[in-house]
């Protein structure tokens, strides 16, 4: 009687997910704000005020990023590998200086005809000898060298044009039609023409999910939104060496666990977004036979930098709030169960020992 009783008063400690404002999770070691081997997890109700001031922290945090990309064209630079075409009027002996034509079985990437900047950023031209131009514009460039002939010739008309972009490039990776480097040329290269040239985004891409990283920085990109807030991806210059990175839409899934049809990761849509309730939907929706719907969680982050988000769901109206909430990569979204099944839970842990318990008992009459 006594096993049973216990059992019986098992529901009094039944598991569940009914975290309060001062929930802790069990850490090693011990913080300043909170007591030795306690970890404060911060809890937000999920209201319409709530919603707005996340929102506007993820905003305010993307246009810190697009901010500091935002950048006027500027002029192609010249560098080693590219090719010129230099002309003196007057003077075609000075042609001869171009060297042979390629021959017809040559490569694809075999330079065209003309002058090659070496790998020091050095030009070689008749009557001028080396000719530092690494980094110099092609009007940089003509005006230099007119300078240098005007030693040998009388006013030499000199033009400089550039046979082939070789020197720089920016690389386009993860999921585009056609991931690899681009060349760099006079025409600035902005971030909606890498992505262009690269095929346009693969079915499978996150376009909420750019990362673009320059010098060794890397920035997010939110594509999407920046085109419902009216603002202009080709505002986005793209440097030399830049690293452009789209995301895979089931590397920022979150997962849907507890009283769920069916706990799954769920994808968010090519757009990149995803709300709380399209999560929800994805699982099959609330389970209405074991769930306490007023008991849905939302877990973000880890560690010290971990935020619960609580919505109380049983009302139908919640769902507004629900559709408003947007998901962030690698979310855990949690629904409770209700008392009963809680209850249920333990005991069926319990029941060996209590079956064990009352066959002791017989067998010791």
């Amino acid at each position: 009687m006594a096993v049973l009783q216990f059992a019986l008063s098992a529901c009094a400690f039944a598991p569940g997910m009914k975290m309060q404002p001062s929930a802790t999770l069990p850490v090693s070691g011990a913080t300043e704000q909170a007591p030795a081997g306690k970890l404060p997890v911060p809890t937000t109700e999920v209201t319409l005020s709530s919603i707005d001031q996340i929102s506007s922290e993820i905003q305010h945090r993307d246009d810190a990023s697009i901010s500091t990309l935002l950048a006027h064209a500027q002029p192609y630079t010249v560098g080693p590998g590219d090719v010129l075409q230099i002309t003196v009027w007057d003077h075609p002996e000075l042609a001869a200086a171009l060297g042979a034509q390629p021959p017809a079985d040559s490569r694809t990437y075999d330079p065209p005809p003309g002058f090659v900047i070496d790998d020091k950023g050095y030009l070689r031209f008749p009557y001028v000898g080396s000719l530092r131009v690494d980094g110099m514009t092609v009007d940089d460039v003509q005006q230099t060298l007119s300078a240098q002939l005007g030693k040998s010739f009388h006013n030499p008309q000199v033009t400089v044009r550039i046979a082939s972009f070789r020197a720089k490039q920016v690389y386009v990776d993860g999921e585009v039609r056609t991931p690899g480097a681009q060349a760099v040329n006079d025409i600035p290269t902005t971030l909606y023409d890498a992505i262009s040239h690269a095929g346009g985004f693969s079915p499978a891409a996150d376009q909420s999910r750019i990362t673009l990283t320059r010098n060794g920085r890397s920035y997010d990109i939110n594509f999407t939104k920046m085109l419902q807030r009216g603002l202009n991806p080709s505002k986005i210059m793209l440097r030399p060496g830049d690293l452009v990175r789209v995301s895979a839409r089931e590397e920022n899934g979150v997962f849907v666990l507890g009283e769920v049809t069916k706990p799954i990761t769920a994808l968010p849509q090519r757009s990149g977004q995803l709300t709380l309730s399209d999560a929800i939907s994805q699982a099959g929706s609330i389970n209405s036979n074991s769930a306490d719907a007023a008991q849905l969680y939302v877990i973000r982050g880890t560690g010290k930098d971990a935020h619960v988000y609580h919505l109380d769901a049983a009302s139908p109206v919640s769902m507004i709030l629900a559709n408003r909430f947007e998901l962030q990569p690698k979310d855990i979204v949690y629904v409770d169960g209700n008392g009963l099944v809680r209850f249920s839970r333990v005991l069926s842990l319990l029941l060996p020992g209590i079956t064990a318990g009352l066959y002791a008992g017989l067998v010791t009459k």
